[in-house]
């Protein structure tokens, strides 16, 4: 999933999610639009923000979940 969907499905604004996150409004902007990535000190409150995995930011499944199949 991506940045700026997982912070609209928490009904959040890049203004409001940027003060949770304690950085500026610009990088954020620059995260989701993928022009810049998040340091690792971040990803942790990242995560509890939108109520996912670090690894689901990373748009990966934590080891032993499957993926669902496709069919």
């Amino acid at each position: 999933m991506k940045l700026r969907e997982l912070r609209e499905a928490c009904g959040m604004t890049q203004r409001e999610a940027a003060k949770a996150l304690h950085v500026r409004p610009p990088t954020l902007c620059g995260w989701e639009k993928g022009v810049r990535k998040p340091s690792v000190d971040v990803l942790p409150a990242m995560a509890d923000l939108y109520g996912v995995s670090v690894d689901a930011l990373y748009g990966r499944e934590p080891p032993g979940v499957e993926e669902k199949d496709a069919s």
